[in-house]
C-alpha cells in the first residue's frame, strides 16, 4: 500500500516496530518479536473472529466512491490501527470515541451487538464446553444443538446427558420439579464407569453418530469432577444394583439386546423416559382387561413379561402381559390365596388355608409347601434367601431358603396384613389389623419402633428411599409419631440401621395414606381423596398408586401430597395395584384385573 512521502518519515518507524517483515525501512527485522495476540485474533485459536465478506465488499465499494486522496488516507488510517499492538489499539480508540457525535455513537453501538458476540462453546476446551452445558434444561440444550454442528456435538454427547439422567431419573430434580422413570438397571451399571472417564477425558470411546472429528481430550483435568455429582451417581448405581425393588415388582427392563444398547445414546434414553414421564401427568395411557377368575382378585404382581394374580377362587393365574391372554393356572390351596410374589424362578404363594406354597411358575409344578402358622397366611415379601408371612394368628414367619430356619415375630394383636423385608438395613416392617406399623430387627428378632398414628386396620406398608425431600415445607401432620423401642428390648439397635429406608408409606381402613419419617418415626404428611378404606399400595421413588373399597385408583405425588389423578375402570372394589415406571395394574372383586401402559405408542 502506497504511503505519502510526507507522511512515511512518521509512519514507517511505527510500522516497521510492529509488523517488521512487512515495514524494514529503518529497523532490521528481529529474530523473535513479542507480539501479543488478544484471544480473537490469535490465529491458533477457533474463535478467531473473520472478517465478515459481505461487509467488506460494502466498506470497499464505499471505499472506491471517493476521491483517491481520501481513499489513502482512509487506508492509513486503518493501517495504522491494524499494526497496533492491543494496549494502543484501545488508546487510538479512545482518543476517536471522544471525537464521535451521538449519531456516530449510536452507529457504533448498533454494530456492535452482532460483533461483540463470540463462538465460546467451541473456543473453550471441551470440559469447560461440558460443564457450561450441564447447567441447561432439556429444552435449551436441544436448541444448542441447533446452532451449529460444532454445537451439536457437544450439546449431543453422552457426557452431557447422562448427568442429565442421572439428574432426574428416578429421582425429583431440585431446580425443575421433574422425575424420570428408572431406566434400564443393566446400562446404568455399564455405563456408570465409562461416563466418568469420558468425563475427565481419559477414554474416548468410538461414536458413529459423530459428524466432526473426536474432541481433543488433552487439556482434560480431573478437577473439573463434581463430587456432588458424583456421590449421586454411587447411591444411584447402589440402587441399580439390588435384585429386585422393596415392591416386590420385578423392575422393567429393556428388550434390546447388548449390542444395541452399547449403542444407544444417553439423550435417546432421557427422550424415551421424557415421553413416558409426560403420558403419566397427562393421563395418556392404553389399558388392558385379563379376564379368568371366577371370584374376585386380592393380590398382584407383574413384570416386563407376566402377570400373577390370586383369587378367592384359590387359584394362582399366569398371564401373558403383552395379550392379556392366560398361560397356566396353579391349582393346590384350598382356600383363597391372599398374597404372591415371583421372580425369574420361582413363585411363591399365602392362602387362608394356612400355608405358603413354592411353585415353578413356568411349569406349574409346586415345588414346597411352607407349613407353620396356625391361621390364614395374609402377606409375604422374600428378598434374597429370606422369606417373611404375616398371618391371621399375629405372628410373623420368618423363612431362611439356605438353613431352612424358621423365627418369629410376635407384637402384633391382628391380623399381619403387610410385610416387608429391607435387607440393607436388616430390618422388617409389617402392618397389622391392630392399627399399627412395626419395624423389626431382623437378628435379634427385637420390635425397634411401633408406628402408631392410623385409626383404622392398616393394609399395607411401603418403606422408601427419597432423596432430596424438603420435610419442612411437607410437614402437616405433627401429631402421629412413632414410639420408642420397648421396655423389653431398650437397647436394640440394627448394625445397618444407617442404611435403613428414609421413608415409609402405609395405607389403611381409614381411608389415608401417611408419609413417615423412618429415622424419627414422624408421620410427615397425610393424604386425604379416597371415601373408602384403603386396599392396595404401590409406590417407587416418583408416585404413589392406591386402590380403595371405593372403586378408584389414585395416583398421588408422594412430595406434595396432590392426587394427581384418579381412575375409575373396575365395577367394585379395588383390592389390590401394582406399579412399574411405566404401568400399573390393579385386581378388583369384580374379577378383573386391568393393565394401564404408559409407554407412547411406537
Amino acid at each position: 500500500m502506497d504511503i505519502e512521502a510526507s507522511s512515511k518519515v512518521a509512519v514507517v518507524p511505527f510500522l516497521s516496530k510492529h509488523i517488521p517483515d512487512q515495514y524494514t525501512g529503518q529497523h532490521p527485522p528481529k529474530t523473535s518479536t513479542n507480539t501479543k495476540y488478544c484471544y480473537r485474533h490469535h490465529p491458533d485459536l477457533k474463535c478467531r473472529r473473520q472478517a465478515d465478506e459481505p461487509t467488506m465488499e460494502e466498506v470497499q465499494k464505499g471505499l472506491e466512491k471517493l476521491p483517491v486522496s481520501d481513499q489513502q488516507a482512509i487506508s492509513h488510517v486503518w493501517t495504522i490501527f491494524s499494526a497496533a499492538p492491543a494496549s494502543q489499539r484501545i488508546l487510538i480508540l479512545q482518543g476517536i470515541l471522544t471525537q464521535c457525535c451521538f449519531p456516530q455513537l449510536s452507529f457504533i453501538s448498533g454494530a456492535l451487538r452482532d460483533l461483540i458476540r463470540i463462538d465460546f462453546i467451541s473456543a473453550l476446551p471441551p470440559e469447560l464446553s461440558f460443564r457450561i452445558l450441564s447447567f441447561l434444561d432439556t429444552t435449551s440444550l436441544c436448541k444448542a444443538a441447533q446452532v451449529s454442528r460444532r454445537w451439536r456435538t457437544l450439546a449431543d454427547d453422552d457426557v452431557v446427558w447422562h448427568k442429565m439422567c442421572e439428574q432426574h431419573i428416578d429421582r425429583k430434580c431440585t431446580k425443575c420439579g421433574w422425575g424420570l422413570p428408572l431406566l434400564e438397571r443393566k446400562r446404568l451399571r455399564q455405563t456408570k464407569r465409562q461416563m466418568e472417564l469420558r468425563a475427565k477425558g481419559k477414554i474416548i470411546p468410538p461414536r458413529d453418530d459423530y459428524v466432526e472429528e473426536p474432541l481433543d481430550r488433552k487439556r482434560l483435568s480431573d478437577s473439573d469432577d463434581d463430587p456432588e455429582t458424583t456421590r449421586r451417581a454411587k447411591k444411584v448405581c447402589r440402587r441399580a444394583s439390588s435384585s429386585t425393588s422393596s415392591s416386590g415388582i420385578v423392575e422393567e427392563t429393556g428388550s434390546l439386546n447388548l449390542k444395541e444398547r452399547r449403542q444407544r445414546l444417553w439423550k435417546d434414553v432421557y427422550s424415551e423416559r421424557y415421553k413416558v414421564e409426560s403420558n403419566w401427568r397427562r393421563g395418556r395411557y392404553q389399558s388392558k382387561i385379563f379376564k379368568g377368575h371366577e371370584n374376585g382378585i386380592v393380590c398382584i404382581q407383574f413384570d416386563d413379561t407376566i402377570v400373577a394374580t390370586g383369587s378367592y377362587d384359590r387359584t394362582v393365574k399366569i398371564w401373558d402381559i403383552e395379550t392379556a391372554t392366560e398361560i397356566r393356572t396353579l391349582r393346590g390351596h384350598t382356600n383363597c390365596v391372599r398374597a404372591l410374589q415371583f421372580d425369574e424362578t420361582k413363585l411363591i404363594s399365602g392362602s387362608l388355608d394356612n400355608t405358603l406354597r413354592i411353585w415353578n411358575w413356568r411349569t406349574g409344578q409346586c415345588i414346597n409347601i411352607l407349613r407353620g402358622h396356625q391361621a390364614g397366611v395374609v402377606s409375604l415379601h422374600f428378598e434374597g434367601e429370606l422369606l417373611a408371612s404375616g398371618s391371621v394368628d399375629t405372628t410373623i414367619r420368618l423363612w431362611n431358603f439356605n438353613d431352612k430356619r424358621t423365627a418369629i415375630f410376635r407384637g402384633h394383636t391382628d391380623w399381619v396384613n403387610a410385610v416387608r423385608i429391607h435387607g440393607a438395613s436388616n430390618t422388617l416392617f409389617s402392618a397389622s389389623d391392630d392399627t399399627t406399623v412395626k419395624m423389626w430387627d431382623l437378628t435379634s428378632r427385637a420390635c425397634i419402633r411401633t408406628f402408631t398414628g392410623h385409626v383404622g386396620h392398616v393394609q399395607q406398608c411401603f418403606p422408601l428411599n427419597l432423596e432430596s425431600f424438603d420435610e419442612d415445607e411437607c410437614m402437616d401432620d405433627v401429631g402421629d409419631i412413632a414410639s420408642p423401642p420397648s421396655d423389653e428390648n431398650p437397647q436394640v439397635v440394627p448394625k445397618n440401621i444407617s442404611r435403613a429406608p428414609t421413608h415409609m408409606l402405609t395405607a389403611a381402613l381409614d381411608t389415608t395414606v401417611k408419609l413417615w419419617d423412618v429415622a424419627t418415626g414422624r408421620c410427615i404428611k397425610t393424604l386425604f381423596g379416597h371415601t373408602q378404606g384403603i386396599w392396595g399400595l404401590s409406590a417407587d421413588s416418583l408416585r404413589a398408586l392406591t386402590g380403595a373399597e371405593d372403586g378408584m385408583l389414585k395416583i398421588w405425588d408422594i412430595r406434595t401430597g396432590k392426587c394427581e389423578r384418579t381412575v375409575t375402570q373396575h365395577v367394585g372394589p379395588v383390592t389390590c395395584v401394582a406399579l412399574s415406571d411405566s404401568r400399573m395394574m390393579s385386581g378388583g372383586q369384580d374379577g378383573e384385573a386391568i393393565l394401564y401402559c404408559f409407554k407412547p405408542k411406537v
